[in-house]
């Protein structure tokens, strides 16, 4: 069975994410050869390189073919997706150059030491945020818990893929990291023995302080207690797509909700405001170091 995608328009408010799950469904659906052109594709933000990216590579996993019809690339995606890798990952000769974008990455096995790089060099470490070691080391030890939350829980065939995107006239810094195993509300849903626990109650659990899934003595949550308090000082966004839950975490509300869309794995998409004026660290880290 032949499949044409049609890469839409992907930008980042909740219509676009819902998009990006039915291409998911998609995939569902056995096909020996997906077709992916991009025609009707005027704009990627970084959560759609990232979910892309992890959904060629789960069709190729289960025995698809994958052609690129590059020729239908307009001029500024195709300078974005060659600026931030995905295009050279995927067969390009083209190599990617340092702009505005945090690379395209894969991440099949859990490397920390290359992980912790990736999020304080090529993320926060390029004078795009002015903030201290300290303030740096807390974001990236509580963003390093979406990625072990992933590999450890997430039953992931294919690993953890990441982009992100600084918008000098918006401010803003995001970064996308998504992975496609059983998502959140399964394993709460699993360590409670609640199979009708709908998913945003799941997804509530999950960020409670000391709450874990984990077996044993050990405790901690989902790990992202630091990253929400944070976003929400500053003016920043957090949000978890899982299943059909949703959170959104701001300065103004942290809501539990569900869609109407699925999507079976994990999506955690992360929005920093670059206005430094609004940087503060009223908390301490937990444990020393972070990583």
């Amino acid at each position: 069975m032949s499949l044409i995608f049609n890469v839409p328009t992907v930008n980042d408010k909740l219509k676009d994410f819902e998009r990006l799950f039915e291409l998911w469904q998609k995939v569902e659906i056995e096909a020996t050869e997906v077709i992916f052109d991009f025609s009707q594709c005027w704009f990627l933000r970084p959560n759609a390189v990232a979910f892309l990216g992890g959904l060629i590579r789960l069709i190729q996993i289960r025995g698809g073919n994958i052609t690129f019809r590059w020729d239908t690339l307009h001029k500024n995606v195709r300078r974005n997706l060659e600026q931030n890798g995905f295009m050279y990952v995927f067969g390009d000769d083209k190599e990617p150059w340092q702009g505005n974008s945090i690379p395209y990455r894969e991440d099949r096995y859990q490397d920390k030491d290359s992980l912790v790089d990736y999020l304080a060099e090529q993320w926060l470490g390029r004078d795009w945020l002015h903030i201290g070691q300290i303030l740096q080391s807390v974001i990236v030890g509580t963003t390093l818990e979406i990625y072990a939350n992933a590999f450890e829980h997430g039953q992931t065939e294919i690993g953890v893929f990441s982009c992100g995107q600084h918008y000098p006239n918006l401010s803003e810094l995001k970064l996308t990291v998504v992975d496609f195993g059983v998502g959140i509300p399964h394993n709460v849903r699993n360590f409670q023995q609640n199979l009708n626990l709908p998913a945003d109650k799941a997804l509530e659990w999950a960020f409670q302080p000391g709450t874990t899934t984990r077996r044993g003595n050990v405790t901690g949550g989902i790990g992202l207690e630091s990253l929400k308090r944070f976003v929400q000082i500053n003016k920043g966004k957090l949000e978890i797509f899982s299943h059909d839950g949703y959170v959104i975490i701001d300065k103004q509300q942290e809501t539990y909700s569900n869609l109407s869309a699925f999507f079976g794995g994990t999506l955690v998409n992360i929005t920093l405001s670059c206005d430094e004026s609004y940087y503060s660290l009223t908390f301490e880290p937990d444990d020393e170091p972070l990583f």
